[in-house]
This record gives structure tokens, C-alpha cells and sequence, in this order.
């Protein structure tokens, strides 16, 4: 079951299609959930809870090492989706290899478009796309001390040379 909620672009589009003409509210994110940790999950949770379905767009490896630098992911995006795919909140993880998910929420054209609070709604990728059907854009406050940066630094703390 799990591995159904992973998706190609391809399939994106008839997908979200369908589930609109059944009336389904359609939530989006995105990020590069690298090592998931409490405020992701928090932070999925809250989204989730604005429409139906939640559809989450996870940068692939490359686009993770462009944005974070060389060093990272620390899990490859197979890993990653699958952990994704695992969590019952989210009903679809469809991976984009651009810096950002503008294409992809032109193919989804989500009701809701949510990010984490270190992103100010103005700021938010996709958002022209969304506000110019009518959609919402919204930002979830952001879980203060959760990220994976700082668990990288906790690791490198403990066993680092």
C-alpha cells in the first residue's frame, strides 16, 4: 500500500484529476525531508488537516545536493519516499529533480499550498500559481529546534573525530 502513495509526474496529473472530480480537497508541500524528525511529522500532521489529501513534492537527490551542498542527503530519495510513503498522513510523494516544485504544483494546482514558518507566505515557490485560481497559501508555524541540521550537529558531536 505504501508504495502506491509513490508517484511520477506522469501519473500526478490523472491522479489529482480524478480525486478533484470527487470532490477531494487537495493539500501540497514540499521539501527534502532528509532524516525525519518530530517537527516534520508535526508539521505534516497540521497540514494534513486542511483538505483531503495531502500530496507531498520531495526534491531527489540531486536537487538536495544543489540546495544543501555536497554532503547531502543523508538518506537518497528511494529512502526517503519510502519513509514518506509510510506515514499515514500522506497520501501521495511524487519526487522533482528542479530546485524548486513550481512545475509540479502547475501539474498538481493544489487547493492549499503549505510550507514551514521559516518560509513567509510571500516567499512560498508556486504561490502566484495557486493564489491565481482562487487556492490558499499557507505557512505552519515553525517547531523552534527541530531540524536536521541540528541532528547532523548533535551526531558529528558525539562521534565526530
Amino acid at each position: 500500500m505504501a508504495r502506491e502513495k509513490i508517484i511520477s509526474y506522469v501519473e500526478a496529473g490523472s491522479i489529482i484529476a480524478n480525486l478533484k472530480k470527487q470532490g477531494k480537497k487537495i493539500v501540497f508541500t514540499n521539501g527534502c525531508f532528509d532524516i525525519i524528525h518530530p517537527g516534520h511529522v508535526i508539521y505534516l500532521a497540521e497540514a494534513k488537516k486542511m483538505g483531503d489529501i495531502l500530496f507531498l513534492g520531495l526534491n531527489s537527490d540531486a536537487s538536495v545536493k544543489r540546495l544543501k551542498g555536497e554532503k547531502r542527503p543523508i538518506l537518497n530519495e528511494n529512502e526517503r519516499a519510502t519513509i514518506l510513503s509510510h506515514l499515514e498522513m500522506i497520501d501521495f510523494v511524487c519526487i522533482f529533480d528542479d530546485d524548486t516544485p513550481y512545475e509540479l504544483i502547475k501539474i498538481v494546482k493544489p487547493d492549499i499550498l503549505v510550507k514551514g514558518g521559516d518560509w513567509s507566505v510571500e516567499n512560498i515557490v508556486g504561490r502566484d500559481i495557486v493564489e491565481s485560481y482562487g487556492g490558499k497559501v499557507v505557512n505552519i508555524p515553525y517547531l523552534e529546534g527541530k531540524s536536521t541540521t541540528g541532528i547532523i550537529e548533535r551526531i558529528l558531536k558525539v562521534y565526530g573525530d
